[in-house]
């Protein structure tokens, strides 16, 4: 099938038609082995396969620049605009949609948008499917693809990444050090490690698993970028917003009892407390000039997942006339949660111990359609995927009073996530 491919400024006109669909089988059922799309929690969602039309962004010359999201909703907009659409359901996620995944730093190129050639997608107990394909060309792609059945991983080698787990933490010291000499007040100090395959990583495998053992997650796929991120940077409905704020972590306890007693020292901690109200400030401070109202709680509530528990906060917000969607995910990338404060020292800090490209690991990741609509998290607890190697990323967030040894152990902690989808 043709793929067209385009720079931000030659789009292609599309032709798109949704239909519903009376199946109700499971979504990652459906995904071929090339190139699977996914946005998925407790088995509703939007999966996708096939490329209608494609947009690379590349890297930008300003550090904290924004040109990509910019470039990427005006790309959108002139797709969105020149479609022939044709939808019968018209819900959130139907007609004309986009997958995304945009780098961490401004600096880093491999941003991209996807419009599949099919996407199938449930909500609220209705089921649909869309096809998309250039107009006048042939039609949309297989909706019944040819699908195998997902392969095992395999054995595995596992080599560190850029920095070791001891070169990491004593990263993490330096940056303590900074902190405390009064440099900035936070910042998110991340890491990676790198598995070795014997035959191409089949990633519908992993969305399986992490599916199964994550079900409070949004289990995502998007360019190799695969993951189950607990954190929420935006849905948008219409004209409101919300987001989910985490910062603070402890791992779960193998006893109920242990369980409770790092829940109560999570939640007592005066540097987790700390770290959480770095991110709701920058999340208020980031949302008022885009917003009328913004209802954050007084207190964060305690979010468990499977292998971790977080200080969490849900937020509320309704947009003003004319913010579209990646106008919103732009002023909030990166947040306190993945990049510090203030952010410019904290990026610049991260450049700086990190060592790395952190790609599009702690960057936006999710789906929007051509109503502006749509749902974007950031993507952690995550690995990219590349034939037979898998690239993991996990990060912590550093404030004066972080010890880089716990920091270490709360970083494997965090890796344990892909680790575990990777192993048979």
């Amino acid at each position: 099938m043709a793929v067209v491919r385009a720079t931000p400024n030659q789009q292609p006109s599309l032709a798109v038609r949704t239909a519903p669909l009376e199946e109700d089988g499971d979504l990652l059922a459906r995904l071929p082995a090339a190139a699977p799309l996914a946005w998925l929690r407790r088995g509703e969602g939007l999966v996708g396969w096939g490329e209608a039309a494609r947009v690379d962004l590349p890297a930008e010359a300003a550090a904290q620049g924004t040109a990509r999201f910019a470039e990427a909703a005006r790309a959108l907009r002139r797709l969105m605009d020149r479609a022939e659409v044709d939808d019968g359901v018209r819900v959130p996620g139907s007609g004309p949609v986009a997958f995304g995944g945009f780098t961490f730093d401004a600096r880093s190129g491999g941003s991209a948008l996807i419009v599949p050639r099919v996407v199938v997608g449930r909500r609220g107990g209705r089921s649909w499917i869309t096809t998309a394909a250039p107009a006048g060309g042939p039609p949309g792609g297989d909706p019944r693809p040819d699908v195998s059945a997902p392969a095992p991983v395999g054995p595995l080698s596992w080599s560190a990444g850029v920095l070791s787990a001891d070169a990491w933490g004593a990263a993490v010291g330096a940056a303590v050090e900074r902190i405390r000499a009064g440099e900035l007040e936070k910042v998110v100090m991340a890491r990676d490690v790198v598995a070795a395959a014997e035959r191409p990583v089949d990633v519908r495998t992993l969305l399986a698993r992490l599916a199964r053992d994550y079900p409070d997650c949004y289990t995502f796929s998007v360019d190799g970028m695969v993951g189950a991120t607990p954190e929420l940077l935006l849905r948008r409905e219409g004209d409101e917003v919300a987001s989910l704020v985490l910062a603070g972590t402890r791992p779960r306890g193998a006893s109920p009892e242990e369980d409770a007693r790092l829940a109560a020292e999570l939640e007592e901690s005066a540097k987790d407390r700390e770290e959480h109200r770095y991110a709701i400030d920058s999340l208020r401070a980031t949302l008022a000039p885009l917003c009328d109202a913004v209802e954050a709680p007084e207190r964060p509530r305690l979010l468990r997942l499977a292998n971790v528990q977080h200080l969490a906060s849900p937020t509320r917000a309704r947009l003003r006339p004319g913010v579209s969607t990646l106008d919103v995910v732009a002023a909030m990338h990166p947040t306190a949660a993945v990049g510090g404060t203030p952010t410019a020292a904290a990026v610049e800090m991260i450049r700086e111990l990190e060592g790395m490209d952190r790609g599009r690991y702690a960057g936006p990741v999710g789906w929007i359609d051509g109503a502006g609509n749509g749902e974007f998290g950031i993507a952690l607890r995550c690995a990219q995927v590349r034939d037979r190697q898998a690239r993991l990323f996990s990060g912590c967030g550093i404030v004066s009073g972080s010890d880089p040894r716990a920091e270490v152990a709360e970083s494997e902690s965090k890796l344990r996530v892909m680790r575990e989808a990777l192993t048979d």
